[in-house]
């Protein structure tokens, strides 16, 4: 069984690449996906980022920088990345990270597309006392 539904290929491969910031998958009908380790962090399937219902999302912000410090497996149908933001709670299964595949552009422009109507950053706001926080006060004291 691929996954969750058994219309959905069989994973051959999946390598985690950290430097990159890369889920690599491979399926055996051929496909080959590159899913950004941001990519997968705001479409998490927890509840924490989809909600209990439609309409219920919490759009995610600042997650250009996450990286994945474990992946673990789930039983023969999902795996649950650990992210560096300290998210854990999304099981991506087969169906999951194909689907995620094949609607990679169209779902990376509707991020994007909605990241502008909330005027909110791919980017992490920076931490209260770091260098680029004192040097965006010291900015703001300027103008």
């Amino acid at each position: 069984m691929a996954g969750l539904s058994k219309d959905v290929p069989n994973p051959t491969n999946i390598v985690v690449h950290t430097a990159s910031r890369v889920l690599e998958v491979s399926f055996d009908e051929g496909s080959h996906f590159r899913l950004p380790f941001e990519l997968l962090r705001v479409y998490s399937p927890s509840a924490e980022v989809r909600g209990h219902g439609l309409g219920q999302e919490t759009l995610q912000t600042g997650k250009r920088e996450v990286g994945v410090s474990a992946v673990e497996a789930v039983g023969n149908y999902a795996i649950k990345p650990v992210f560096s933001d300290g998210h854990d709670s999304g099981l991506y299964s087969w169906d999951y990270l194909y689907w995620l595949g094949k609607n990679q552009p169209q779902l990376w422009k509707d991020y994007l597309d909605r990241l502008a109507a909330a005027g909110a950053s791919r980017d992490a706001a920076p931490a209260p006392g770091s260098s680029a926080a004192a040097l965006v006060a010291t900015e703001v004291r300027r103008h």
